[in-house]
Protein backbone atom coordinates (compact mmCIF):
# COMPACT_ATOMS: atom_id res chain seq x y z
CA UNK A 1 0.00 0.00 0.00
CA UNK A 2 1.32 3.18 -1.32
CA UNK A 3 1.46 6.37 1.20
CA UNK A 4 -0.14 8.43 -1.15
CA UNK A 5 -1.94 6.14 -3.79
CA UNK A 6 -2.86 3.00 -4.61
CA UNK A 7 -3.26 1.25 -7.94
CA UNK A 8 -4.57 -2.22 -8.26
CA UNK A 9 -2.12 -2.63 -10.56
CA UNK A 10 0.86 -2.02 -8.37
CA UNK A 11 -0.63 -3.85 -5.83
CA UNK A 12 -0.78 -6.80 -7.47
CA UNK A 13 2.87 -6.56 -9.30
CA UNK A 14 4.07 -6.29 -5.69
CA UNK A 15 1.92 -8.86 -4.50
CA UNK A 16 2.28 -11.87 -7.25
CA UNK A 17 5.70 -12.19 -8.28
CA UNK A 18 5.36 -15.17 -10.93
CA UNK A 19 8.70 -17.38 -10.11
CA UNK A 20 7.75 -17.23 -6.03
CA UNK A 21 4.05 -18.02 -6.59
CA UNK A 22 5.75 -21.07 -8.23
CA UNK A 23 7.97 -22.17 -5.69
CA UNK A 24 4.54 -21.34 -3.15
CA UNK A 25 2.77 -23.57 -5.60
CA UNK A 26 5.08 -26.62 -4.68
CA UNK A 27 6.24 -26.49 -0.92
CA UNK A 28 8.21 -29.44 -1.12
CA UNK A 29 10.04 -29.06 -3.81
CA UNK A 30 10.90 -25.60 -2.57
CA UNK A 31 11.87 -27.26 0.78
CA UNK A 32 14.34 -30.04 -0.69
CA UNK A 33 16.43 -27.52 -3.05
CA UNK A 34 19.61 -26.08 -1.76
CA UNK A 35 19.45 -22.41 -2.74
CA UNK A 36 22.61 -20.36 -3.84
CA UNK A 37 23.48 -17.78 -1.72
CA UNK A 38 22.06 -14.51 -3.84
CA UNK A 39 24.39 -11.18 -4.06
CA UNK A 40 22.73 -9.11 -1.99
CA UNK A 41 24.04 -5.15 -2.51
CA UNK A 42 24.69 -2.83 -0.13
CA UNK A 43 22.31 -0.03 0.24
CA UNK A 44 22.48 1.63 3.11
CA UNK A 45 22.98 1.88 6.81
CA UNK A 46 20.14 0.89 9.36
CA UNK A 47 18.95 4.81 10.10
CA UNK A 48 18.51 5.55 13.96
CA UNK A 49 15.31 4.07 15.80
CA UNK A 50 15.95 7.16 18.56
CA UNK A 51 12.67 9.39 16.61
CA UNK A 52 10.43 6.29 18.27
CA UNK A 53 7.83 8.32 20.01
CA UNK A 54 7.10 5.25 22.05
CA UNK A 55 7.99 1.36 22.54
CA UNK A 56 5.64 -1.42 22.84
CA UNK A 57 7.11 -4.91 23.65
CA UNK A 58 10.55 -3.92 24.52
CA UNK A 59 12.55 -1.27 25.84
CA UNK A 60 14.19 1.17 23.30
CA UNK A 61 16.37 -0.16 20.58
CA UNK A 62 18.95 1.58 19.10
CA UNK A 63 20.98 0.70 15.63
CA UNK A 64 24.24 0.44 17.28
CA UNK A 65 22.75 -2.04 19.75
CA UNK A 66 21.76 -4.34 17.15
CA UNK A 67 24.95 -4.91 15.63
CA UNK A 68 25.87 -8.59 15.76
CA UNK A 69 21.83 -9.42 15.04
CA UNK A 70 20.24 -9.50 12.03
CA UNK A 71 16.98 -7.07 12.04
CA UNK A 72 14.11 -7.15 9.80
CA UNK A 73 12.55 -3.97 9.72
CA UNK A 74 8.65 -4.18 9.24
CA UNK A 75 6.93 -0.93 8.27
CA UNK A 76 3.23 -1.15 9.36
CA UNK A 77 -0.47 0.26 10.08
CA UNK A 78 -2.69 -1.86 12.03
CA UNK A 79 -5.77 -0.99 9.62
CA UNK A 80 -3.75 -2.10 6.45
CA UNK A 81 -5.23 -4.75 4.60
CA UNK A 82 -1.88 -5.56 2.46
CA UNK A 83 0.16 -5.10 6.15
CA UNK A 84 -2.70 -7.96 7.79
CA UNK A 85 -1.99 -10.36 4.89
CA UNK A 86 1.69 -10.38 5.20
CA UNK A 87 1.57 -10.75 9.34
CA UNK A 88 1.04 -14.71 9.57
CA UNK A 89 4.62 -14.52 7.84
CA UNK A 90 6.24 -12.07 9.50
CA UNK A 91 5.48 -13.87 13.18
CA UNK A 92 6.06 -16.87 12.01
CA UNK A 93 9.59 -15.86 11.22
CA UNK A 94 10.49 -13.68 14.36
CA UNK A 95 9.25 -16.96 16.06
CA UNK A 96 11.33 -19.34 14.53
CA UNK A 97 14.81 -17.30 13.98
CA UNK A 98 14.34 -15.49 17.52
CA UNK A 99 16.94 -17.40 19.19
CA UNK A 100 19.05 -17.74 15.89
CA UNK A 101 19.97 -14.25 15.71
CA UNK A 102 16.98 -12.29 13.90
CA UNK A 103 15.01 -9.45 15.63
CA UNK A 104 12.04 -8.19 14.02
CA UNK A 105 10.58 -4.64 14.49
CA UNK A 106 7.67 -3.61 13.86
CA UNK A 107 7.95 0.41 12.48
CA UNK A 108 4.15 1.71 13.64
CA UNK A 109 3.66 4.84 10.66
CA UNK A 110 -0.02 5.61 11.04
CA UNK A 111 -2.12 6.24 8.23
CA UNK A 112 -5.33 7.81 9.80
CA UNK A 113 -5.51 9.90 12.57
CA UNK A 114 -7.06 7.22 14.96
CA UNK A 115 -4.19 5.16 14.46
CA UNK A 116 -1.81 7.10 16.38
CA UNK A 117 -3.83 6.80 19.92
CA UNK A 118 -1.41 4.12 21.60
CA UNK A 119 -3.89 2.23 23.12
CA UNK A 120 -5.75 1.41 19.76
CA UNK A 121 -2.21 0.46 18.81
CA UNK A 122 -1.64 -1.72 21.85
CA UNK A 123 -5.06 -3.21 21.51
CA UNK A 124 -4.77 -4.12 17.70
CA UNK A 125 -1.26 -5.80 18.59
CA UNK A 126 -2.54 -7.56 21.31
CA UNK A 127 -5.38 -9.11 19.18
CA UNK A 128 -3.11 -9.81 16.36
CA UNK A 129 -0.39 -11.42 18.55
CA UNK A 130 2.34 -9.16 17.99
CA UNK A 131 4.82 -10.09 20.36
CA UNK A 132 7.98 -8.82 18.68
CA UNK A 133 9.28 -5.29 19.36
CA UNK A 134 7.02 -2.21 18.02
CA UNK A 135 8.41 1.55 17.30
CA UNK A 136 5.64 3.96 17.19
CA UNK A 137 6.52 6.45 14.34
CA UNK A 138 3.82 8.53 14.89
CA UNK A 139 5.59 11.72 13.31
CA UNK A 140 7.03 9.56 10.51
CA UNK A 141 10.73 10.30 11.13
CA UNK A 142 11.50 6.78 10.64
CA UNK A 143 9.32 6.37 7.95
CA UNK A 144 11.49 9.37 6.29
CA UNK A 145 14.86 8.20 7.33
CA UNK A 146 14.48 4.99 5.49
CA UNK A 147 12.66 7.00 2.59
CA UNK A 148 9.75 4.89 3.15
CA UNK A 149 6.38 5.05 1.05
CA UNK A 150 5.07 2.28 1.51
CA UNK A 151 2.77 -0.13 4.29
CA UNK A 152 3.80 -2.79 4.31
CA UNK A 153 7.59 -2.23 3.74
CA UNK A 154 10.35 -4.74 4.99
CA UNK A 155 14.04 -4.01 5.23
CA UNK A 156 16.81 -6.69 5.46
CA UNK A 157 19.65 -5.09 7.76
CA UNK A 158 22.55 -7.53 8.16
CA UNK A 159 24.50 -8.23 11.50
CA UNK A 160 26.93 -5.32 10.38
CA UNK A 161 24.17 -2.56 10.62
CA UNK A 162 23.69 -2.61 6.37
CA UNK A 163 20.70 -2.44 4.91
CA UNK A 164 20.67 -5.23 2.25
CA UNK A 165 16.98 -5.82 0.23
CA UNK A 166 13.78 -4.58 0.93
CA UNK A 167 10.49 -6.04 -0.52
CA UNK A 168 7.18 -3.59 -0.81
CA UNK A 169 3.84 -4.77 -0.56
CA UNK A 170 2.77 -8.78 -0.48
CA UNK A 171 4.33 -11.62 -1.32
CA UNK A 172 7.55 -13.20 -2.33
CA UNK A 173 7.55 -14.33 1.40
CA UNK A 174 10.20 -17.33 0.59
CA UNK A 175 12.54 -15.35 -1.20
CA UNK A 176 11.98 -13.25 2.20
CA UNK A 177 12.72 -15.99 4.21
CA UNK A 178 15.59 -17.08 1.88
CA UNK A 179 17.31 -14.07 2.42
CA UNK A 180 16.94 -13.97 6.43
CA UNK A 181 18.87 -17.30 6.14
CA UNK A 182 21.05 -15.88 3.89
CA UNK A 183 21.94 -13.18 6.29
CA UNK A 184 22.25 -15.25 9.48
CA UNK A 185 24.70 -17.71 7.82
CA UNK A 186 26.81 -14.07 6.79
CA UNK A 187 26.64 -13.70 10.28
CA UNK A 188 28.06 -17.27 11.17
CA UNK A 189 25.14 -18.93 12.66
CA UNK A 190 25.04 -22.26 12.00
CA UNK A 191 22.67 -25.24 11.64
CA UNK A 192 20.24 -22.54 9.84
CA UNK A 193 18.92 -25.04 7.54
CA UNK A 194 16.61 -24.10 4.52
CA UNK A 195 13.33 -25.09 5.68
CA UNK A 196 10.76 -22.89 5.34
CA UNK A 197 8.13 -22.25 7.53
CA UNK A 198 4.62 -23.51 6.80
CA UNK A 199 1.45 -20.92 7.34
CA UNK A 200 -1.82 -21.04 7.76
CA UNK A 201 -3.52 -17.64 7.38
CA UNK A 202 -7.26 -16.96 7.68
CA UNK A 203 -9.90 -14.77 8.58
CA UNK A 204 -8.23 -11.24 7.21
CA UNK A 205 -4.98 -12.49 7.24
CA UNK A 206 -5.67 -15.13 4.40
CA UNK A 207 -4.47 -14.34 0.98
CA UNK A 208 -6.33 -12.15 -1.78
CA UNK A 209 -7.92 -13.87 -4.33
CA UNK A 210 -5.64 -12.29 -6.83
CA UNK A 211 -7.25 -13.57 -10.22
CA UNK A 212 -11.00 -12.43 -9.19
CA UNK A 213 -10.04 -9.41 -7.51
CA UNK A 214 -11.48 -6.41 -10.07
CA UNK A 215 -12.01 -3.84 -7.10
CA UNK A 216 -9.01 -1.39 -5.96
CA UNK A 217 -8.92 0.08 -2.39
CA UNK A 218 -11.07 3.53 -2.13
CA UNK A 219 -11.02 6.30 0.74
CA UNK A 220 -14.68 6.96 2.19
CA UNK A 221 -13.29 11.03 3.15
CA UNK A 222 -12.91 13.60 -0.19
CA UNK A 223 -9.46 13.70 -0.07
CA UNK A 224 -8.58 10.69 -1.98
CA UNK A 225 -11.82 8.55 -2.57
CA UNK A 226 -12.61 7.80 -6.46
CA UNK A 227 -16.28 7.30 -7.95
CA UNK A 228 -18.03 8.63 -5.92
CA UNK A 229 -22.03 8.23 -7.58
CA UNK A 230 -24.45 10.17 -5.54
CA UNK A 231 -26.60 12.74 -7.57
CA UNK A 232 -25.32 16.15 -6.96
CA UNK A 233 -21.90 14.45 -5.53
CA UNK A 234 -20.09 15.21 -2.29
CA UNK A 235 -20.80 18.50 -0.22
CA UNK A 236 -17.22 18.53 1.57
CA UNK A 237 -16.81 19.44 5.68
CA UNK A 238 -20.76 19.92 6.23
CA UNK A 239 -23.79 17.82 6.67
CA UNK A 240 -25.78 16.69 3.24
CA UNK A 241 -28.73 14.23 2.65
CA UNK A 242 -27.53 11.90 0.40
CA UNK A 243 -29.45 9.63 -2.05
CA UNK A 244 -28.07 6.42 -4.22
CA UNK A 245 -28.67 6.65 -7.45
CA UNK A 246 -30.85 3.60 -9.49
CA UNK A 247 -27.73 1.95 -10.59
CA UNK A 248 -23.89 1.78 -9.77
CA UNK A 249 -21.29 0.78 -12.41
CA UNK A 250 -18.47 -1.67 -11.29
CA UNK A 251 -16.36 0.52 -8.25
CA UNK A 252 -18.92 3.29 -7.60
CA UNK A 253 -19.99 4.07 -4.16
CA UNK A 254 -22.95 6.45 -2.85
CA UNK A 255 -23.86 7.40 0.38
CA UNK A 256 -27.98 7.37 1.06
CA UNK A 257 -29.05 9.36 4.48
CA UNK A 258 -27.90 12.31 6.68
CA UNK A 259 -23.89 12.16 6.48
CA UNK A 260 -20.69 14.77 6.46
CA UNK A 261 -18.27 14.33 4.11
CA UNK A 262 -14.49 15.10 5.53
CA UNK A 263 -11.00 14.85 4.68
CA UNK A 264 -10.32 11.16 6.21
CA UNK A 265 -13.48 9.95 6.95
CA UNK A 266 -17.42 10.29 6.12
CA UNK A 267 -19.87 10.30 9.39
CA UNK A 268 -23.02 9.27 9.67
CA UNK A 269 -25.08 11.94 11.21
CA UNK A 270 -28.86 10.38 11.41
CA UNK A 271 -29.42 6.70 12.37
CA UNK A 272 -30.18 4.50 8.84
CA UNK A 273 -27.62 5.49 6.69
CA UNK A 274 -26.38 3.74 4.08
CA UNK A 275 -23.83 3.21 1.83
CA UNK A 276 -23.62 1.37 -1.73
CA UNK A 277 -20.94 -0.21 -3.56
CA UNK A 278 -20.39 -2.28 -6.55
CA UNK A 279 -17.74 -4.78 -6.83
CA UNK A 280 -15.84 -7.46 -7.74
CA UNK A 281 -14.14 -9.41 -5.16
CA UNK A 282 -13.78 -12.13 -2.65
CA UNK A 283 -13.89 -9.81 -0.06
CA UNK A 284 -15.50 -6.65 1.17
CA UNK A 285 -13.84 -4.92 4.35
CA UNK A 286 -14.15 -1.88 5.58
CA UNK A 287 -12.04 0.37 7.64
CA UNK A 288 -14.60 2.20 10.18
CA UNK A 289 -15.01 3.10 13.94
CA UNK A 290 -17.50 4.92 16.60
CA UNK A 291 -17.19 8.56 16.55
CA UNK A 292 -17.28 8.11 20.17
CA UNK A 293 -15.05 6.75 22.50
CA UNK A 294 -16.71 3.33 24.62
CA UNK A 295 -19.88 3.84 22.29
CA UNK A 296 -21.33 1.09 19.40
CA UNK A 297 -23.20 1.40 16.31
CA UNK A 298 -24.74 -1.45 14.92
CA UNK A 299 -25.31 -2.71 11.50
CA UNK A 300 -26.43 -4.75 8.90
CA UNK A 301 -24.96 -5.75 5.77
CA UNK A 302 -27.15 -6.53 2.20
CA UNK A 303 -25.10 -8.21 -0.85
CA UNK A 304 -27.33 -7.78 -3.97
CA UNK A 305 -30.24 -6.88 -1.74
CA UNK A 306 -30.17 -10.19 0.54
CA UNK A 307 -28.35 -11.31 3.83
CA UNK A 308 -25.12 -12.56 3.12
CA UNK A 309 -25.64 -15.94 4.17
CA UNK A 310 -22.69 -17.90 3.34
CA UNK A 311 -20.78 -15.07 2.44
CA UNK A 312 -20.80 -12.65 5.11
CA UNK A 313 -17.24 -12.53 6.49
CA UNK A 314 -16.01 -12.61 10.20
CA UNK A 315 -17.12 -8.97 11.43
CA UNK A 316 -20.58 -10.36 10.66
CA UNK A 317 -23.76 -13.25 10.83
CA UNK A 318 -24.87 -14.73 8.47
CA UNK A 319 -28.10 -12.56 8.41
CA UNK A 320 -25.60 -9.52 7.74
CA UNK A 321 -25.50 -8.41 11.22
CA UNK A 322 -23.07 -6.89 13.06
CA UNK A 323 -21.38 -4.28 15.54
CA UNK A 324 -19.16 -1.63 15.01
CA UNK A 325 -17.24 -0.82 18.53
CA UNK A 326 -13.66 -0.41 17.75
CA UNK A 327 -11.75 1.69 15.46
CA UNK A 328 -10.22 -0.82 13.17
CA UNK A 329 -10.67 -2.79 9.38
CA UNK A 330 -13.73 -5.03 9.59
CA UNK A 331 -14.52 -8.11 7.30
CA UNK A 332 -17.76 -7.80 6.00
CA UNK A 333 -17.98 -10.16 3.01
CA UNK A 334 -16.19 -13.53 2.13
CA UNK A 335 -18.18 -15.00 -0.58
CA UNK A 336 -17.91 -18.34 -2.06
CA UNK A 337 -16.85 -18.80 -5.63
CA UNK A 338 -18.02 -17.94 -8.75
CA UNK A 339 -17.25 -14.33 -7.83
CA UNK A 340 -18.80 -11.67 -9.64
CA UNK A 341 -19.82 -8.01 -9.83
CA UNK A 342 -21.94 -7.79 -7.08
CA UNK A 343 -23.58 -5.24 -5.10
CA UNK A 344 -22.83 -4.52 -1.29
CA UNK A 345 -24.87 -2.41 0.76
CA UNK A 346 -24.80 -1.41 4.75
CA UNK A 347 -26.67 0.23 6.90
CA UNK A 348 -26.04 1.75 10.14
CA UNK A 349 -29.45 1.41 12.55
CA UNK A 350 -27.24 3.93 14.89
CA UNK A 351 -25.83 7.73 14.03
CA UNK A 352 -22.49 8.08 15.30
CA UNK A 353 -20.21 6.37 12.62
CA UNK A 354 -17.26 7.20 10.57
CA UNK A 355 -16.12 5.35 7.90
CA UNK A 356 -12.66 5.64 6.03
CA UNK A 357 -11.48 2.97 3.36
CA UNK A 358 -13.03 0.34 1.71
CA UNK A 359 -10.57 -2.59 0.61
CA UNK A 360 -11.32 -5.76 -1.11
CA UNK A 361 -9.21 -9.47 -1.54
Amino acid sequence: MKANQLLLAAILASAIGAPIETLAADKSTARQMTPAAVQLPIEGELPSLGSATEWLNSQPLKAAGLRGKVVLIDFWTYTCINWLRTLPHVSAWAEKYQDRGLVVIGVHAPEFAFEKNLDNVRRAAKDMRVDYPIAIDNDHAIWRAFKNEYWPALYFVDAQGRIRHHHFGEGEYEQSERIIQQLLAEAGIGGIGHELVSVDARGVEAAADWGSLKSPQNYVGYERTENFASPGGAVLDKRRVYAAPAQLRLNQWALSGDWTVGKQATVLNKANGRIAYRFHARDVHLVMGPTARGTSVRFRVLIDGKPPGAAHGIDVDDQGNGTVSEQRLYQLIRQPQPIADRQFEIEFLDSGVEAFAFTFG
